[in-house]
């Protein structure tokens, strides 16, 4: 299936490129072996997105879970300072804080950042907590429905299940225009592909087969054209790129080589969406691997030993990465979530090789969400009331 089949929001072929930054534990040399220098510190995680936006990357994922590392939104504050061209695609787990003094907080950010500012939209379980998954998607479409009220009104005026206000959006106005920040959002459920066509930018998908992947996309194309509406795709992925296909794959080997299967699973259920169907999935198409771990020619599902959700990696040359890059890019995928073990190490590669022969672009720019002056409002220079 190629793209004329599928209705996408960005025709244009240019891509963005993202990194991923270790907020919650998950940074190895070998999977499942603790390196104390590679933790979810401050430190490590600022190095980690310090380079990225060295290195041109026009967003990187910041993730969120109760695990040791950073907390994502007071993180997410702290690299404004710091960073200057890159875009943080901030998770955001619905249900977890008011959603009023949410949109004040993503108000916050987005003026600290100038518009450098993605959501990621999550539904998964609060810690400790569990509800049944209709229930949770529920939760985060009324959460939606507020921010884009305070995005796009004078007023919050919602009556919904979980939620009852009648506000003032002055407190919560985003510094980005047309719509506010990008909600990028991933799942593979019935209501979670819904959710997305209905109210978000960018579907986010893990690695699959590529006759999968074009099924999901004509889909969740289907589903947001039935309410008027069309969607950005994006492919959450590892990378292991190296001169010669053979240095890739034993690169892949190295990296599960001290991997203990019963610590894998501890690892893997540390994650609080480790039950759910996306999860499962990877699971599932990990089973359908060959000998080595391949699911496909260059898709190598090795990682989903020891991590929950995104499991496999494209595993090849410059050459081999390239062109199975612009195969995703034809079938109409315009969002690229990359990363790999060691991150930083890993980040420089890509850079390296891969990088400068990619068409990129800042999806929120193409999209007319940062403006191009200071907009008006109650943070710049609106009318104080």
């Amino acid at each position: 299936m190629s793209i004329s089949d599928i209705a996408i929001r960005s025709e244009d072929p240019k891509i963005e490129v993202a990194w991923f930054c270790d907020l919650c534990n998950g940074d190895y040399e070998f999977l499942g072996v603790p390196d104390g220098e590679l933790r979810s510190s401050f430190e490590h995680c600022s190095d980690i997105i310090r380079l990225a936006d060295q290195l041109g990357y026009q967003n990187i994922l910041l993730p969120s879970s109760y695990q040791v590392g950073q907390d994502t939104l007071t993180f997410a504050a702290a690299a404004s300072q710091f960073t200057k061209n890159i875009s943080l695609l901030t998770a955001i787990r619905c249900g977890e804080i008011h959603p009023p003094m949410l949109a004040r907080t993503i108000s916050t950010l987005d003026h600290m950042l100038k518009g450098r500012l993605n959501i990621n939209i999550i539904s998964s379980d609060l810690p400790g907590n569990v509800r049944d998954s209709k229930e949770r998607y529920r939760i985060s479409k009324e959460v939606i429905q507020i921010l884009q009220q305070c995005w796009n009104g004078e007023k919050i005026d919602h009556k919904g299940e979980f939620y009852n206000f009648d506000l003032s959006t002055e407190p919560s106005k985003s510094y980005q225009v047309n719509g506010g920040p990008l909600l990028y959002f991933g799942g593979i459920s019935e209501d979670a592909r819904q959710l997305c066509a209905e109210f978000c930018d960018v579907f986010l998908m893990w690695p699959e087969t590529e006759e999968k992947l074009s099924e999901t996309m004509a889909d969740l194309s289907r589903r947001a054209s039935n309410v008027g509406r069309t969607i950005d795709f994006g492919l959450r992925i590892h990378v292991i790129v190296r001169d010669t296909e053979q240095e890739a794959k034993d690169v892949a080997k190295r990296l599960i080589s001290r991997l203990d299967l019963k610590v894998a699973e501890e690892l893997k259920h540390r994650a609080l969406d480790s039950k759910s169907a996306g999860v499962l999935r990877q699971d599932e198409l990990r089973k359908q691997a060959d000998s080595d771990l391949f699911i496909e020619p260059f898709i190598w599902s090795g990682i989903g030993l020891a991590r929950s959700g995104c499991g496999s990696a494209i595993v090849g040359t410059p050459e081999q990465v390239i062109e199975k890059i612009h195969r995703y890019i034809d079938m109409g995928i315009r969002a690229f979530i990359f990363s790999g073990y060691p991150l930083m190490e890993e980040c420089k590669i890509f850079a390296e090789k891969v990088l400068p022969f990619l068409n990129t672009i800042s999806l929120p720019k193409a999209q007319g969400r940062i403006p191009d002056r200071t907009p008006v409002t109650p943070l710049t220079t609106g009318e104080r009331k």
